[in-house]
């Protein structure tokens, strides 16, 4: 079975959206986006920013929840640590190796 150039063309252009796509996928754990992180801001305004957290733990003690959460990009290594407390960021560590 043999296919048409157009038909091979249209393949090869959704292979290629779909690498970047991937590529793009991921934390995205940047200066740029690290200025972004605003004490405050909850952590669906932060995923808005960075995606979803590589590793994530709630505690609770009455009527307070402490999270701590941590992105990291495994190909460059860097790491944003944020603590929230009560759905709320309270400080944040950015490492960048």
């Amino acid at each position: 079975m043999t296919r048409s150039k157009p038909t091979l063309l249209k393949l090869a252009l959704a292979v290629c959206l779909s690498a970047f796509l991937l590529g793009c996928a991921g934390p995205k754990i940047t200066p740029k986006n690290y200025v972004k992180i605003l004490n405050g801001m909850t952590m669906e305004d932060v995923k808005d920013i960075l995606g979803e957290p590589t590793r994530s733990q709630t505690t609770g003690v009455g009527d307070s929840l402490s999270t701590e959460a941590r992105w990291k990009n495994s190909s460059s290594g860097a790491t944003l640590k944020l603590n929230f407390l009560n759905n709320k960021v309270k400080s944040k560590i950015f490492n960048q190796k």
